[in-house]
């Protein structure tokens, strides 16, 4: 992604609650006035309570929240739901799944899509364990190890909300890791921008980001 003009977004936690002086500044940046909503890493939770989250947060930042329910790989794949994608200037992926997220967007459309916004100078930002699916190498939830994941980017790994894992988890994780690692507290964030980055928060970097 280093030829990029737009802005990776990876963020710990809290979807359209943890820093909206953060997501503000995003969508500023995009020139942003709608904003694709994907819930589908919470496809088997309840991602009509996403929705009416993101369509609250849109009101209180002055924009228009566009939710699409791609919630399979078939969604994903819908040419005019992939268009949809490529004309927002910013898309914000939440829900708790990141493997249902790996296994429903990737190499779709809809993923291609999302790197066009990018090389248009438009931000996407994931939040929570929908952030760890996008990196590649993904961290696996379920037992702190590590996977392939989406690969928007990539050679860093993400674990978010690590406030709430144990010691012995998190210890874990950063020994199994073979690339550098950034912890994600709820309302810090990782940015990307071509090959710059930024800390928002109090993130902590293990290893030197590439």
């Amino acid at each position: 992604m280093d030829g990029t003009n737009g802005v990776i977004a990876l963020a710990g936690g809290g979807p359209f609650t943890a820093n909206d002086d953060l997501d503000r500044r995003l969508l500023d940046g995009a020139g942003a006035e709608r904003v694709v909503v994907l819930p589908t890493a919470d496809a088997y939770e309840q991602p009509g309570l996403l929705v009416d989250a993101a369509v609250r947060w849109a009101a209180r930042l002055g924009v228009a929240a566009d939710p699409l329910m791609v919630l399979q790989r078939r969604d994903a794949e819908d040419a005019a739901t992939a268009d949809a994608v490529r004309a927002a200037r910013a898309v914000w992926l939440v829900g708790d799944s990141s493997m249902h997220l790996r296994s429903a967007l990737k190499q779709t459309a809809v993923l291609r899509a999302m790197s066009d916004v990018l090389a248009a100078g438009g931000v996407v930002a994931a939040v929570g364990n929908s952030a760890a699916a996008l990196c590649d190498p993904m961290l696996d939830q379920r037992g702190g190890a590590f996977t392939l994941g989406l690969g928007l980017v990539q050679g860093v790994t993400v674990v978010p909300g690590v406030e709430e894992w144990s010691e012995d988890r998190r210890h874990r994780t950063l020994t199994l890791a073979n690339t550098p690692v950034v912890e994600l507290p709820t309302g810090s964030a990782l940015l990307r921008r071509g090959a710059s980055w930024e800390l928002v928060g109090d993130p902590v970097v293990h290893g030197d980001l590439p």
